[in-house]
């Protein structure tokens, strides 16, 4: 790998990062200065300044025509958020798990990665494809302010944390916010150009293909936010804001990164029928087994964490043992499947059972 492929990862990254942070600050704090609830500030704006990176990147990839990229970022933030990032928090802290996460949100994310893979069967998103996706977010986050009036008026509001709340008002201040967010969508959209370039450098160089680099490292890249948010709410004790966090940057991603891209995209998204027969079933797999986990205590306990990190591990090495050609892909996978995904299920089965039985 060169220098300047280097350069442009690492100046793409620092850009994302920082750009997504500028950008939810000046976000949050004018739509708070406007009186908007801070539950909505919170579920969407917040929201969507973690997830701002990957929607920068796959926007960017396509309309550059570059759909492995922008389809690999999606599917990998999203195996990356679940598997890496809650494993890591949770081996860090057992996580708590709201019911309304088990009831609504996670069945809901398992709905929109299905909705993602049924609509890719044709091999691409057009812009009837990217119009439904959208569209399902705009829904869901209709659901979430009618949701938030309710709970306001039962006097169950959810307070935004301070850091994003800022008490001074006038002219000045409403210009100052809408200067971070400018800032921030600059930075964005220059951190992005600059991540694509870079990681479509560095899969010709290593003679990768676009996929597995959207899967890998762009993937890593675009979720830092989400590593940053959720260590640090799981470290100050704040779990289910890190569990919160991780399955509501997964239903953006699923249906407005993926939405907006389908829409803006000249010609529609090539999807790899790589992704479409291994990827995305494996994302798929992994929402639903967020279920059970979830529901056993209504935590992510050490040992789940680490089963998760685990998995990670697993498909990251036969992502890059695939794409080298090792004969040892097929192992891992013969291995993964016959063997340790049965395993696994009759634990969760069991665990699910008992959790059930405890409960009734």
């Amino acid at each position: 790998m060169s220098l300047t492929i280097a350069l442009y990862l690492i100046a793409g990254f620092i850009l994302l990062v920082i750009g997504a942070e500028v950008l939810v600050r000046g976000a949050a704090r004018l739509a708070a200065g406007f009186g908007i609830s801070p539950l909505i500030v919170g579920l969407t704006v917040v929201a969507f300044g973690t997830s701002a990176p990957e929607m920068a990147v796959s926007t960017q990839s396509a309309f550059n025509a570059q759909g492995d990229i922008a389809i690999g970022n999606v599917v990998g933030s999203n195996l990356f958020n679940v598997l890496l990032i809650l494993g890591l928090c949770a081996v860090i802290a057992p996580l708590v798990v709201s019911k309304r996460l088990v009831i609504v949100d996670v069945p809901l994310m398992i709905l929109a990665s299905l909705l993602a893979w049924f609509l890719g069967f044709d091999g691409q998103y057009d812009r009837l494809d990217g119009a439904i996706l959208f569209g399902c977010i705009v829904a869901y986050t209709g659901y979430l302010v009618v949701s938030s009036i309710r709970a306001k008026q039962r006097g169950e509001a959810v307070e935004v944390d301070d850091e994003y709340l800022d008490g001074s008002s006038g002219k000045f201040t409403t210009l100052k916010h809408l200067a971070f967010i400018i800032v921030g969508l600059v930075m964005l959209v220059g951190g992005s150009t600059l991540l694509v370039n870079g990681s479509v450098s560095l899969a010709k160089a290593l003679g990768m293909s676009e996929l597995v680099i959207g899967l890998t490292i762009v993937a890593v890249g675009t979720s830092l936010p989400e590593l940053a948010t959720s260590l640090i709410a799981a470290i100050k004790g704040e779990r289910d804001m890190a569990v919160g966090n991780i399955v509501g940057s997964n239903l953006f991603n699923l249906l407005a990164v993926l939405g907006l891209a389908g829409l803006v995209s000249p010609i529609p998204i090539n999807i790899s029928p790589a992704a479409i027969a291994f990827d995305y079933p494996v994302m798929i797999v992994v929402a639903a087994a967020c279920l059970p986990i979830f529901y056993t205590g209504w935590k992510i306990s050490r040992w789940e964490g680490l089963l998760f990190l685990g998995y990670y591990a697993a498909y990251t090495c036969y992502l890059i043992f695939n794409a080298q050609g090792n004969p040892a892909a097929h192992s891992l996978l013969e291995i993964t499947l016959w063997y340790l995904a049965p395993l696994t299920l009759a634990i969760l089965l069991f665990t699910s059972v008992r959790a059930w039985r405890l409960q009734a």
